[in-house]
């Protein structure tokens, strides 16, 4: 078995067994952080006005009015790999990467495009996005999309061949 085979095997099962272990993390309707007063349950729907296609985003990435891209998953998924110029704040399903997120967004001007991803699972069961989504809303950011990566980051971006940067 090649390295790079053995690199991919070994992704998958990291994502699976986060994927499997994410609904457990908080249980539906739960509130995400203690923060927030609009946190949306888990199973709540992202509507398609409020998110951009993975082809749409790896267009924009060379254009010079680029958003800006924010990784919202654990660390080790975007050290990992992850999109080119990406800025890690999360994971948005905990404490601190709310906190993180919001101490960041705080200098950002409130109608800056902003992509907020995170493709730990597929999009309905991702415990990060929403609460993400949820705290930049409440602060008054009015151009949030979420990348919309049904299956996971790994099978719809980095199989895709779109481009990524690996490390911190």
């Amino acid at each position: 078995m090649s390295h790079s085979t053995f690199q991919r095997i070994l992704a998958s099962a990291v994502l699976f067994a986060f994927a499997a272990a994410a609904p457990a993390l908080w249980p539906r309707g739960a509130p995400r952080h203690s923060g927030a007063q609009t946190a949306s349950p888990a199973s709540a729907e992202i509507p398609p006005s409020d998110t951009i296609q993975a082809d749409e985003l790896a267009k924009e990435l060379s254009s010079k009015d680029k958003p800006i891209i924010v990784c919202v998953a654990p660390r080790f998924l975007y050290d990992g790999a992850h999109i080119p110029g990406a800025l890690f704040h999360g994971p948005g399903s905990t404490t601190g990467g709310l906190t993180e997120l919001r101490h960041w967004a705080q200098a950002v001007a409130r109608d800056r495009a902003i992509v907020l991803y995170c493709g730990c699972c597929p999009i309905p069961r991702c415990p990060n996005v929403r609460p993400a989504l949820a705290e930049l809303r409440e602060m008054g950011f009015t151009h949030l999309k979420v990348l919309w990566l049904p299956k996971d980051f790994h099978t719809d971006w980095i199989e895709k061949g779109y481009p990524v940067e690996k490390g911190p």
